[in-house]
């Protein structure tokens, strides 16, 4: 009988950005009795709960924060609620985005000073790309898919800018339409975690016959993960492992594990050892069938 393998992508789990904020969070929790964070802090309602249970709450309306200190999410939020938050004397600010995702709203509002139309491929309700867009001084057009591509004007060039964790398959394809409006200028702002991941993901798909996406429903570069997985070869995308069923790997050998960049360790490790049991399971089932 050949025993099932389950192999995990070389680059999966938390990114440097998550890592940086879980520890500034933790770190500013350790000391202080009323911490928030504006909106969850990364997208993972798993790591969001275990933060909650160390005095780490999520806000949604900042307004509401009388005193205290609130850490930004990792994904920025937007200009006017920074500075306004910025003046308030009574709350510590501490800025969790990610370095990359600062650096994406840097050139956004360079370009807002010097460009008639700058495009943003993303999707535009990811909070990403809201905070991106407010640094745009009203500029900003946001492309999803290739047929948004009609709802930019034709001017003599054109910006282009990327979520942090967009496709670079996807991005290439949409800078390739918009080219034959205008001339482009590029600025690849996709950082390399979200590459190392989509390319470790890829590769591991093509080997197994059956892939196990980890992650937040609501992370989207996680869902990106799932999409080119599912092209691939069959796959699930969940959250913990209540969502795993047996009959999923019936008749199946080899098993492989990605996850998105909020996605933490511990999360992974209790997904994989409850496949693992699963697989004993059914090879110890085989045994006693064997026997009858």
């Amino acid at each position: 009988m050949i025993k099932k393998q389950i192999k995990i992508a070389k680059s999966s789990g938390f990114c440097f950005g998550v890592k940086r904020a879980i520890e500034l969070a933790e770190k500013v929790a350790a000391n202080n009795k009323k911490v928030y964070t504006f909106g969850p802090l990364i997208h993972n309602p798993q790591e969001v709960k275990r933060l909650d249970k160390e005095g780490i709450k999520v806000i949604e309306n900042h307004s509401k924060i009388r005193k205290g200190i609130l850490v930004l999410r990792t994904h920025g939020i937007e200009q006017k609620i920074h500075e306004k938050l910025s003046k308030r004397k009574n709350i510590d600010v501490i800025d969790a985005t990610c370095p990359f995702v600062k650096r994406a709203q840097d050139i956004v509002k360079k370009l807002s000073y010097k460009s008639e139309q700058i495009v943003i491929v993303g999707e535009k309700t990811h909070p990403e790309v809201i905070a991106l867009v407010s640094y745009g001084k009203g500029k900003c057009v946001v492309v999803e898919e290739e047929k948004d591509v009609k709802k930019i004007r034709k001017t003599d060039v054109i910006h282009v800018v990327s979520q942090t964790t967009q496709s670079p398959k996807q991005f290439n394809n949409i800078v390739e339409c918009i080219s034959r409006i205008s001339k482009v200028k590029i600025y690849n702002t996709i950082c390399r975690a979200t590459f190392d991941r989509q390319s470790a993901a890829e590769r591991l798909a093509k080997s197994v016959d059956i892939m196990i996406v980890i992650g937040g429903k609501n992370s989207g570069n996680t869902r990106r993960l799932y999409q080119i997985c599912s092209k691939i070869v069959k796959t699930y995308h969940i959250e913990n492992v209540e969502e795993i069923k047996k009959s999923w790997f019936n008749s199946k050998t080899t098993v492989g594990i990605t996850a998105g960049a909020s996605t933490p360790n511990w999360i992974i490790e209790n997904i994989k050892r409850r496949i693992e049991k699963i697989c004993e399971s059914g090879r110890k089932d085989k045994k006693q069938e064997k026997k009858k």
